[in-house]
């Protein structure tokens, strides 16, 4: 049996951070010296580098400081303990991007609009490794993870890589001119309280409910219980989801609703227990510590769609989440870039308008938290679907993003559409202002995109306005350079203005660079209380703050 072994994250053709030190980790025998040295050639000179480090065994781990390298091909990786060696080929040197959220990151590449990239030739400059995907650990997971590799571009298993990160790989890689490493570690369905660990939670009396909803369901059972109840629910899920999509295959246009008639009971996500992989801190126990702490440029994310149930907590959740994914990798500036949510509704659901609010507390992360970049991709939803099959423009805003806060390759006003910044009380209106509107706002009439000129009207586009009492009402929005004035005749004394407060709504206006203007309410103050379609939840929520 070997002595010592490296992460599983640590393959041949893995992808190494540039230019900042690397932490190359694993197990070993108590007490013995692991030597590690990574040497190769540079990408531009040619020149030869090599890069050396050692650290003892401790508590079975060992964690070896490499000094930084610029950017390469063809290294070599030896790790030793004098006795027992491992030898890695074929590593790059460049950027390395850790992309973590629910089913839209995890959305694969062979199912997305632009699949047809599948065709191109391999690439060796853009690579991928995806954390297994077991909720829990026992013999399987370690099995499951020993079959984890990185592949370049081209390798049999590029189609399952996420779309998204594929698309801001492939054009981080176009701009920069080195190899480009991202790491899956996503999972469909999962609230960001997944992806932290269970003190993270508890330490915060508003982020206690996730702890204390999860600890409701599982009372009075024991782990094997739960193991057992969780597996009896896998088998029927998976028998209801094969009949589900047979009855789509069947009738595309059918309704969820008759889908439940002829099929039965969907009982996803299944009872909560130590086997669910939507448990708070489940997920972070088994999949992102298991990558921690590999050494990064920063994070992609794309998440939300899962907490619209507590979205009054969404920005201090979301928050929280980021400050500890920081403290793990012991960098409080380490780059996050992140999607806020485009437009959703399924056609059976009224329009509860908890996507507003989930829009509206990322928006208030990207203004409060350092270091992070918010790509606004409104448009880029679709009615009746939560996982529009377009990736390519999402993944390549977040490079914009990217490229603005972790490479200042570009300007923020460049990376952004235009975002509300304040509103100016008039008589008779408000007078919207925005930064990054620099050249005005173009609007999307269904045929082309065209500009917008100063004293220019436009109505149904989004804009609302209410009085003292809160009650909104469509307004007429006249276009006045970079700022927007929007009125209505009926409101007399406007206090509140609104844009695209809604959970789907069509997307016409634009700033000159393409993107959308970001959705918004000019006060947090002005009455809203969303419909509250999981009334049990949201009782359990007022009970746990009280």
């Amino acid at each position: 049996m070997a002595r010592i072994k490296l992460a599983a994250v640590f393959s041949d053709e893995c992808v190494l951070q540039r230019e900042k030190n690397i932490t190359i980790f694993g197990t070993g025998e108590e007490g013995t010296l692991v030597k590690a040295n990574l040497c190769g050639k540079t990408l531009e000179t040619e020149e030869v580098q090599e890069s050396e480090g050692e650290a003892r065994v401790k508590n079975g781990r060992f964690e070896i400081l490499l000094p930084p390298l610029a950017a390469g091909l063809h290294h070599t990786l030896t790790v030793t303990d004098g006795t027992d060696t491992v030898t890695l080929k074929e590593i790059a040197i460049g950027e390395v991007w850790l992309a973590g959220g629910q089913s839209n990151m995890e959305f694969e590449l062979q199912n997305c609009t632009e699949h047809e990239v599948l065709n191109n030739p391999a690439n060796e400059m853009i690579r991928f490794y995806y954390t297994q995907k077991k909720a829990y650990m026992d013999a399987d997971f370690f099995a499951s993870e020993e079959q984890t590799a990185w592949e370049c571009f081209g390798g049999k298993g590029t189609k399952y890589w996420s779309a998204v990160g594929y698309f801001f790989a492939a054009k981080l890689q176009e701009k920069l001119q080195v190899p480009v490493g991202i790491i899956g570690c996503n999972w469909g369905g999962t609230s960001a309280s997944a992806w932290m660990p269970r003190e993270a939670l508890l330490e915060d009396r508003d982020l206690q409910i996730y702890v204390g909803l999860y600890e409701e369901a599982v009372a009075g059972k024991s782990e094997e219980e739960q193991r057992k109840e969780y597996d009896e629910y896998v088998i029927y899920q998976a028998e209801f989801d094969k009949k589900a999509d047979a009855c789509y295959r069947e009738n595309p246009d059918i309704e969820w609703a008759q889908v439940l008639e002829i099929v039965g009971e969907c009982r996803w996500p299944g009872p909560m227990g130590c086997s669910n992989p939507y448990r708070p801190a489940g997920l972070y126990e088994c999949m992102l510590k298991r990558v921690m702490p590999y050494s990064l440029k920063g994070f992609l994310y794309y998440q939300g769609e899962s907490d619209d149930h507590l979205p009054h907590l969404y920005q201090k959740l979301f928050t929280r989440m980021i400050r500890q994914w920081r403290e793990d990798w012991c960098d409080e500036t380490l780059p996050f870039v992140f999607a806020q949510l485009p437009m959703h509704r399924y056609k059976q659901d009224a329009d509860f308008k908890n996507w507003c609010l989930i829009r509206e507390a990322q928006k208030g992360v990207y203004d409060t938290v350092k270091h992070t970049g918010m790509a606004c991709i409104l448009d880029q939803g679709v009615f009746n679907d939560i996982h529009p099959k377009a990736k390519k423009t999402v993944g390549e805003r977040m490079c914009a993003q990217a490229l603005a806060v972790a490479y200042q390759k570009e300007n923020e006003a460049d990376a952004d559409g235009p975002l509300f910044t304040y509103a100016e009380i008039r008589k008779d209106g408000l007078r919207l202002h925005f930064e990054n509107a620099t050249g005005g706002f173009t609007l999307d009439d269904g045929a082309e995109r065209k500009a917008l000129y100063e004293g220019e009207k436009v109505s149904d586009i989004g804009f609302e306005i209410a009085g003292e009492d809160g009650v909104y009402a469509p307004a007429e929005a006249v276009i006045e350079k970079e700022t927007i004035f929007v009125r209505k005749e009926t409101i007399s004394t406007p206090v509140f203005a609104r844009y695209q407060w809604t959970n789907y709504g069509e997307v016409r206006l634009f700033g000159k660079n393409g993107i959308p203007v970001a959705p918004f309410r000019t006060s947090r103050n002005d009455g809203f209380v969303p419909l509250n379609q999981k009334a049990e939840i949201g009782q359990k929520m007022e009970c746990a703050t009280r």
